[in-house]
């Protein structure tokens, strides 16, 4: 029998994170010196392990980032998964030092907006089919909309 549920990602409004799936319980170091070398940046991670004693792993540089990172994925309950959240730093500023991390497989999304992870749990466990990330679209971008989009990436320095 398998079941789909929908489990909310639980943070404040603005918070950025990341959420992906992993296949080795060094991940969780391996994730913490990548982050831990990003200059100003604050994180906590949680890694659920999916073999023997089956925790979840944490770690951080946030006491508040890392409790809030292990809650998640507790609630997520699916095997190999691991969540990031960020202060300080942008996801594109990190995503690709994670994804060269050996033991990552899958990165599902790495957004500050409202999130929906679609589990699917089978008896022997649940796995993540993907997210819910943000809202709808509401139209196509007018000239104003280009403007204002070109403006905000040169203002946070993504473009010249």
């Amino acid at each position: 029998m398998l079941e789909l549920k929908i489990v909310k990602i639980d943070k404040p409004e603005d918070l950025n994170f990341i959420l992906g799936q992993s296949h080795f319980i060094k991940t969780v170091e391996d994730l913490y010196e990548v982050l831990a070398n990003i200059s100003g940046a604050k994180f906590g991670l949680a890694f659920a392990e999916a073999s023997g004693a089956c925790k979840v792993r944490c770690e951080g540089n946030d006491a508040e980032l890392k409790e809030l990172a292990c809650r998640n994925v507790l609630e997520l309950a699916c095997g190999h998964s691991f969540i990031i959240f960020l202060k300080g730093v942008y996801p594109l500023s990190v995503l690709n030092a994670i994804k060269n991390v050996s033991e990552v497989c899958n990165i599902y999304c790495a957004t500050a907006n409202p999130a929906e992870v679609i589990i699917a749990q089978s008896q022997n466990g649940r796995a993540i089919l993907g997210v819910i990330d943000g809202l709808s679209p509401k139209g196509i971008e007018t000239p104003e909309d280009i403007a204002w989009r070109k403006g905000l990436l040169r203002k946070l320095g993504y473009k010249l």
